[in-house]
């Protein structure tokens, strides 16, 4: 048996308060929104009940933003794409933020088991006014549990049309990529942190996130696999290799918080969820 999921969600600002309504067929949900920061803002989890993608499932996520809304979608632990004898799992996530929307992508790190064969995709459009700030976090076996991945592909796909593309396949056993100096140099963690905008960065605002981010970079232990850069005018992308999620994670947050108060002047909130 395979599962497939799809799960549509729509924020828009209804008398001065941003709200998310959604529709799904199969095992895919939000929980209640929250409102942590007031009426402005509507936090969101989303859970996909089975836990993980085996061969063959799909999950496939619409998330729209209406003209001024301001939208944070996380979710409760990590994506999980399990051992395949074959058929593909695939991931598929849209975002579309209309002209001055503002979304926080936040899901919690995506887990490659040995043998799995999976896609997943991410596919970011921007009106003018808008920005998102967002993450994709990969973890590579489960080394804790001494679990390594030793087979097994995940096609990665990040991109913003026209604007910024990154794809490329992890295989197991390209031991060039896994463990040379060029490619992951034995981490099994590789995380993206990126803020882009619909409408091109000021010289002086894009100076000023960057320079937060690299001065937090500096004082990290992961300063020697990490790095900041502005692929083009509309984008910022923070890169880190880690052996595994939680240093990751935690440098990625940082960063985030401090972005966050940059260029919205907003309190680095955390979702409630993450606390638990």
């Amino acid at each position: 048996m395979v599962w497939h999921a799809r799960l549509s969600l729509n924020y828009q600002v209804e008398n001065q308060r941003c709200v998310a309504r959604y529709d799904h067929s199969g095992p895919l949900r939000i929980l209640q929104s929250l409102y942590p920061e007031g009426d402005t803002i509507c936090h969101n989890v989303l859970v996909h009940p089975p836990g993980g993608l085996v061969g063959g499932d799909t999950l496939e996520l619409n998330v729209s933003v209406g003209p001024g809304a301001h939208g944070l979608v996380t979710t409760p632990g990590a994506t999980r794409f399990y051992r395949s004898d074959g058929p593909v799992a695939t991931q598929t996530t849209r975002l579309h933020l209309q002209e001055d929307a503002r979304l926080e992508w936040l899901p919690l790190e995506a887990i490659c088991y040995d043998a799995c064969n999976a896609i997943n995709k991410l596919q970011l459009n921007l009106a003018p006014g808008a920005q998102c700030i967002g993450w994709d976090i990969t973890a590579l076996g489960l080394p804790h549990a001494k679990l390594p991945f030793v087979s097994g592909w995940l096609d990665q796909h990040l991109e913003i049309p026209g604007v910024w593309l990154e794809r490329g396949r992890l295989r197991a056993d390209d031991q060039r990529l896994m463990d040379g100096p060029t490619g992951l140099a034995g981490h099994r963690c590789l995380a993206t942190l990126f803020f882009a905008s619909g409408t091109p960065w000021k010289r002086s605002d894009k100076e000023a996130l960057i320079d937060l981010a690299r001065d937090t970079l500096r004082e990290h232990p992961l300063a020697p696999t990490g790095g900041v850069t502005s692929p083009n005018t509309r984008t910022l992308v923070v890169r880190v290799l880690a052996p595994t999620v939680e240093p990751a994670m935690q440098l990625l947050r940082t960063v985030r918080q401090q972005w966050r108060a940059q260029a919205w002047q907003m309190a680095g909130q955390d979702p409630r969820i993450w606390a638990m």
